[in-house]
C-alpha cells in the first residue's frame, strides 16, 4: 500500500473546536461549573491570540513619525473675540472684566479689598449712568432667570446665595451676550 501524503491545511483554515462547557445536569456545583467555564475562557482566548499573531505576521508595522500627521498652520490664526455692538452688552463686558480682576464678594457692592458683586461691577462700570446701570441689571435678571428660574427675587440676593463668584461671573457674560443679541 501506498503511504498517502497528509499535508497541513494553511493556519487562516484552522478552526479550533469550541470548548464545551459543563452540562447543567452533570452534578457539579455553581462554583465548579464557573471554574471550568474559565479555564475554557482561557484556552480559546489563548488560540485566538497566537491565530491573531499567526493572521498578522506579514504585516510590516513602521513607526509613525507625529510631524508627518499633525500639521500647524505657520502663522497663528486666533482672532481677537468680536466686540459688544450695544451699550448694555458692552457695560456687561466690562462688568465682568471687574468682577475677574477685582474679586467676587457677596453682601455689600464693594468689599474691603476691592471685590465686588453683580450690582457693583455694573455700577462701577456704568460711571453714574443710573438709566444704563438699571437697564443692565435687568438684563442680567433676565439672564438669572432663565437659567435658574422664576423665582429669583433680584440680582444682589442671586448674588449672595453662591459661595464663590463662578457662576455670578458667568451670569455676567451670558447676560453680556443675551444684551447684543436683543439689541440693547
Amino acid at each position: 500500500m501506498a503511504a498517502s501524503l497528509h499535508t497541513a491545511p494553511a493556519v487562516q483554515d484552522v478552526q479550533p473546536a469550541p470548548a464545551a462547557a459543563p452540562a447543567t445536569g452533570d452534578g457539579l456545583s455553581l462554583d465548579a461549573r464557573l471554574a471550568a467555564v474559565e479555564a475554557a475562557m482561557s484556552v480559546r482566548l489563548d488560540e485566538a491570540s497566537v491565530a491573531h499573531e499567526v493572521r498578522t505576521a506579514h504585516i510590516e508595522t513602521t513607526p509613525v513619525d507625529l510631524a508627518d500627521v499633525i500639521t500647524v498652520p505657520l502663522t497663528p490664526t486666533l482672532q481677537p473675540p468680536p466686540q459688544p455692538s450695544t451699550p448694555v452688552a458692552a457695560l456687561l463686558e466690562r462688568a465682568h472684566a471687574r468682577m475677574e480682576a477685582d474679586g467676587w464678594c457677596a453682601g455689600a457692592l464693594t468689599d474691603e479689598s476691592g471685590a465686588v458683586c453683580l450690582l457693583g461691577a455694573i455700577r462701577k462700570e456704568a460711571g453714574g449712568d443710573r438709566g444704563l446701570e438699571a437697564d443692565a441689571a435687568s438684563v442680567v435678571l433676565d439672564a438669572i432667570r432663565r437659567r435658574f428660574g422664576d423665582d429669583v427675587d433680584s440680582v444682589p440676593s442671586f448674588n449672595d446665595a453662591h459661595g464663590s463668584g463662578r457662576i455670578p461671573a458667568r451670569m455676567l457674560g451670558e447676560a453680556a451676550s443675551m444684551a447684543d443679541a436683543k439689541g440693547i
